[in-house]
């Protein structure tokens, strides 16, 4: 997976939101607001190849949290990300 252009992370009034700009995203309608696990992530993968287990290995390595609950975090965060349109393959 890889995040598609024209979108990118910006913080808004001590919130991290994800933002679309370029024609290609003209009909994005959506705020996508990040808590602070899924802003790491996103940080984490901007600008490569990612995958749901990659995303969980980081979670375990920057949090406090067992390989299990990281990799069904990640998991549910990457399905949302691409039922919203934010990555593709």
């Amino acid at each position: 997976m890889r995040v598609k252009k024209g979108f990118e992370l910006r913080e808004v009034c001590g919130e991290h939101i994800i933002v679309a700009y370029g024609r290609e995203n003209i009909d994005f309608n959506k705020v996508i607001s990040l808590n602070e696990s899924a802003t790491f992530l996103w940080k984490a993968v901007c600008d490569k190849e990612f995958n749901a287990e990659m995303m969980a290995d980081l979670l375990c390595q920057e949090y406090e949290v067992d390989a299990e609950t990281a990799s069904k975090d990640a998991q549910a965060l990457l399905d949302e990300w691409t039922k919203v349109g934010l990555v593709c393959c």
